[in-house]
């Protein structure tokens, strides 16, 4: 790249972020002229040689192609030509100012750079017109001076025009003379009398000339005609005049009302006014003489931001012949006022779309986000400009150097409780009344990998049937990742574990991108009851991030085991049991017992006979017990042949079967043997299902309602009767009876005929007339093998108040269970054969 050394400054507070650098360059440089190198500038401005490595962005993107950066170390080099004059036209200095960011890791510098276009003499003057023409009496006197067009330089300061020469001639020269705005121009001064008579024209060159090196110059021919004599000219009352003018001021506003005399008569003493020839259009456009009062006024708009001097000459010249005009400089100062909005243009750090600024969620505080840049073309106090910015306390305006502003943040940021930004930039002038400016600005967070995925649960727990299809459907585990994009893309993956002896991977399977389980195999209950595997879901960020979740899959059991006899030990699905002949009633024969691989109402079993004679043998289909039904007859055969069957719980039930073989053999059983109680707690239990629980509680329920209607009126005649019959109570005092059975000896002897009497001791609760009765037998009948036949009027039995009926208590009546009777000396039954008792009814 082409290189020169150009003038460079640098000033760069240690503690501050920010710094100011200037460099020089020339106008029509070659493209890719180096300019300067920032990071080597600002290096050695800031005497720190270390330092992790810089990057460089620029910021404002005015004039970017004249400019380029070279991000890796702050390169500056020329982008394309620069042509000075068509950037900053007639300006001392030609700035063309842009920022750059410096940044690494650790910080950030703003740079405000500065680069200073310097002028070349590659113009030459030009004056408006090639050839001109003027008019000048005999009798001008000598010393008098004529404006001449001015010639124009493109360039400035030493290369503009510096001097003007006239072709040598001994009744003409020129003086040179500078305007307020530092243009040279050239009056002609006339230095000897004219004689019309003698020569009536001249010809005249004039030159402009620059200070360049070489210098180059411009040249116009002046063609000056010597008129006849005209005695006076008009005079001004003064002949330079200034004026203020604000610049939003209307059209027809008056500047001045000039004023020129002139002394003769008639049409030599009338004077009218105008512009000079030498007067470019400009001005002509911009004011307007009043060709007979002299009036100056305002014909369009000024601008103070455009231009704010304006110096140009009026004549007066009076309508004699061969008149002499007189010259009047006017000075036009254009006042300022407040008549511009503050501009505000911000540039972001990192931008994707056009508007918005991004930066990461994991930016530190004091981070740069963007450079907010005003300006006011408004000069003074109204050109000054107060920046505020609303929104959010994340972010506050911090300035960098003049009028221009960095946005920085203040806290840290997290995307996912606010993932955008909405600022408003307020930009005020201190004009009276001020203007403002107010832009809307939009950041935005870009994400970082700061979340991991997050199960919706951290333990699943389903529940799948046994026997299931390879590649049924288990259950989905969900994990949610609050970041975006590939950082909160979730996949997941079975943690690399053992059950059983095998990778968990041969029992199920898990869909890397939803997260669905399912089986690769059958499961049985009886090998495994639950299946414990773990599920990680990972992110797709850089390192990546990830969270897991335990899965617990219980095997619920199916009915899918018949339950297997153990005991007896059969043999083709039978087996032999011998069954003494003697054998009493309710001898348990065998016990029968099975098993099943199943659990729960799967497992629970019942036992049942399916064949052979229930009037001999019966089962407890609780615990599977078979036990005689009755006394073996002498002419029974040998063998006798059940079938039971064993039931488990399940929907549908499995039923297992067996044949038994009672062998039936001589003598009495062994005396350790058990006999089978009837009737007992657990029997009943095993006995009755629902549909008997049901019939008898409904049963029961009738039955207490009867009992109550009964009790009622029964209590309600009772107290009719005890009213009307106390008198022919023939012992004076009612008997009372408590209800219980009776053996099959008659009631009131003994086994030898002896008298034995019978004494009830009543309840105290129940019987409030007595604590013991003594009944005495009236030998009104027989006791028999039929029992006793008593007279019904010698004995009357009175209910104790909780039974149903006159001789049958509620809590004993004659139902055979003598048992229940708790109080009162009880009659003994004689025992029947084989202990069995024979219960015989009380006849009436």
């Amino acid at each position: 790249l082409p290189e020169q050394s150009l003038l460079f400054k640098c000033f760069c507070p240690l503690s501050q972020g920010h710094c100011t650098v200037k460099y020089q360059t020339f106008e029509e440089d070659a493209p890719g002229t180096v300019i300067g190198n920032l990071a080597k500038d600002i290096s050695s401005a800031a005497s720190s040689a270390g330092g992790s490595r810089n990057n460089f962005r620029m910021m404002k993107q005015f004039n970017s192609s004249f400019i380029r950066l070279r991000e890796s170390d702050g390169q500056l080099t020329i982008g394309e030509r620069i042509d000075r004059e068509r950037i900053c036209k007639h300006t001392l200095h030609c700035l063309i100012s842009f920022d750059v960011v410096s940044y690494s890791k650790e910080q950030f510098k703003l740079i405000h750079v500065e680069v200073e276009v310097k002028d070349i003499n590659d113009n030459s003057p030009e004056f408006p017109r090639k050839e001109s023409s003027l008019e000048i009496s005999e009798n001008t006197a000598v010393g008098t001076r004529i404006p001449l067009d001015f010639a124009v330089d493109e360039d400035v300061g030493a290369n503009y025009i510096q001097s003007y020469q006239i072709s040598v001639n001994s009744h003409f020269s020129i003086d040179v003379l500078s305007r307020a705005d530092g243009v040279k121009y050239a009056e002609l001064v006339l230095m000897k009398e004219l004689d019309r008579e003698t020569q009536g024209s001249y010809a005249l060159e004039l030159v402009a000339m620059d200070g360049g090196n070489p210098s180059r110059t411009g040249t116009t021919r002046i063609n000056v005609k010597v008129k006849d004599y005209n005695d006076n000219s008009p005079v001004f009352d003064r002949n330079s005049l200034s004026v203020d003018l604000p610049e939003d001021s209307p059209a027809g506003s008056l500047l001045l009302d000039l004023n020129a005399e002139d002394p003769d008569e008639g049409l030599n003493g009338e004077v009218v006014y105008g512009f000079g020839h030498q007067v470019p259009a400009e001005i002509r456009q911009l004011f307007r003489v009043d060709r007979k009062t002299g009036r100056l006024t305002l014909e369009s708009p000024i601008d103070f931001e455009s231009k704010n001097t304006y110096e140009f000459d009026v004549q007066a010249t009076d309508l004699g012949p061969n008149p002499s005009p007189a010259i009047c400089k006017i000075v036009v100062q254009v006042q300022d006022v407040n008549d511009n909005a503050p501009e505000i243009s911000i540039t972001p750090m990192t931008s994707i779309t056009a508007g918005i600024a991004y930066i990461t969620e994991a930016a530190a505080r004091e981070s740069f986000v963007a450079l907010v840049s005003t300006s006011d073309r408004d000069s003074g106090a109204n050109g000054q400009v107060h920046c505020t910015l609303y929104g959010h306390d994340h972010f506050k305006l911090q300035q960098a150097y003049e009028d221009s502003f960095m946005i920085v943040s203040t806290s840290p940021l997290d995307r996912e409780k606010i993932p955008e930004y909405n600022l408003t930039v307020v930009a005020e002038d201190l004009g009276s009344p001020p203007f403002r400016t107010i832009t809307q600005y939009t950041i935005r967070l870009t994400d970082e990998n700061d979340n991991a995925p997050v199960f919706s649960k951290p333990v699943y727990e389903v529940a799948v049937v046994e026997n299931n299809a390879p590649g049924a459907y288990i259950t989905t585990a969900v994990a949610r990742d609050m970041d975006m994009g590939s950082n909160g893309k979730v996949s997941y993956k079975l943690a690399d574990t053992y059950f059983m002896g095998s990778p968990i991977s041969t029992f199920v399977s898990l869909d890397p991108a939803s997260g669905s389980l399912y089986a690769l195999r059958s499961f049985n209950y009886e090998v495994m009851k639950q299946l414990e595997l773990r599920i990680t879901a990972s992110d797709g960020g850089s390192p990546p991030l990830s969270g897991t979740a335990n899965v617990y899959v219980r095997i619920m059991d199916q009915n899918d085991n018949a339950p297997v006899i153990t005991q007896p030990a059969l043999n083709n699905g039978s087996a032999e049991v011998l069954l003494p002949r003697d054998a009493p009633t309710g001898y348990i024969i065998t016990r029968v017992e099975a098993r099943d691989a199943d659990e729960g109402v799967n497992s629970d079993l019942s036992y049942g006979l399916a064949t052979g004679e229930p009037s001999v043998f019966s089962v407890n289909r609780a615990t599977g017990e078979i036990y005689l039904n009755q006394v073996l007859s002498h002419d029974v055969d040998e063998t006798l042949s059940v079938t039971v069957t064993v039931s488990d719980s399940g929907r549908p039930a499995l039923t297992s079967a067996a044949t038994l073989h009672f062998l039936v053999i001589a003598g009495p059983p062994p005396s350790d043997r058990t006999v089978y109680q009837a009737g007992g707690a657990d029997e009943g239990h095993a006995q009755w299902d629902l549909s008997v629980v049901i019939i008898v509680v409904l049963a029961g329920s009738c039955t207490l309602l009867l009992l109550a209607i009964i009790l009622i009126a029964t209590t309600c005649n009772r107290r009719r009767r005890d009213k009307g019959g106390e008198d022919s109570d023939s012992y004076g005092e009612k008997a009372a009876f408590d209800g219980h059975s009776y053996s099959s000896q008659p009631g009131g002897f003994t086994s030898d005929g002896s008298e034995v009497p019978c004494v009830y001791d009543s309840d105290s609760n129940s019987k409030p007339r007595g604590n013991k009765q003594e009944v005495r037998y009236a030998p009104l009948g027989k006791c028999g093998e039929g029992g006793c036949r008593l007279a019904h009027s010698t004995l009357h039995g009175k209910d104790s108040g909780k039974g149903d009926s006159d001789f049958n208590d509620s809590d004993s009546d004659v139902s055979g269970d003598t048992g229940l009777k708790k109080d009162g000396p009880v009659v003994p039954p004689i025992g029947g054969q084989n202990g069995e008792d024979k219960k015989k009814p009380l006849l009436i």
